[in-house]
């Protein structure tokens, strides 16, 4: 069954996005930076035959140019990241489900080509990330995780490893590359000569 990736999007307005990152290097370059983040992971999120949606906050944004119009768009709700990341997935009826944000400029086609492969033996897949969390996040979806992010430490090194244990314990769980998220002026060695735009 064809799979959905989903890739959070935030409206890139200065002061909006990106303010661990605007703190650094100021609040229009921490914006115009996402920005070209996110182009650069749609580009690549869509160069599969897996279906493709934005979630957008907020929905009505004002910023429809900025993103393919092909592409569905649904709201991310409320609370925190983890509840935003199951309202999400829940929007999307059936198959395999994998969320990422924009903000891993590393990540290519073949790494979400490799989540969906790995979801086909597997109940969770992560993408981990250098900070102690995670770029992606996928669902098999052949059985239930009632307690899906409870108790997770959003924004510290324990995020991954709490998602985790927030699984049934006889989850198939698989990881695969590590990749840099820019949170921090520190992370934009990653981006090569995209961090002097």
């Amino acid at each position: 069954m064809r799979g959905t990736i989903i890739i959070f999007l935030k409206a890139p307005i200065a002061g909006k996005v990106k303010t661990r990152l605007g703190a650094d290097i100021g609040l229009g370059r921490a914006s115009a930076l996402f920005r070209i983040m996110t182009r650069r992971t749609i580009k690549e999120a869509r160069k599969g035959d897996w279906r493709c949606v934005l979630a957008i906050d907020p929905l009505n944004a004002g910023f429809r140019n900025l993103w393919p119009p092909s592409l569905r768009r649904i709201g991310q709700g409320h609370g925190n990241l983890g509840q935003r990341m199951k309202y999400a997935m829940d929007q999307i009826a059936d198959g395999p489900v994998i969320v990422i944000g924009a903000d891993a400029p590393d990540m290519r086609a073949r790494h979400i080509k490799a989540a969906f492969k790995a979801l086909r033996g597997s109940d969770a897949v992560f993408g981990p990330a250098e900070d102690g969390g995670y770029w992606l996040i996928g669902l098999s979806r052949r059985r239930v995780a009632p307690g899906l992010f409870d108790g997770v430490r959003w924004s510290t090194a324990h995020a991954l490893e709490d998602t985790i244990k927030s699984l049934p314990q006889n989850f198939e769980i698989v990881q695969i590359d590590q990749l840099t998220d820019v949170d921090t002026k520190s992370d934009l060695a990653s981006m090569g000569p995209f961090s002097k735009a």
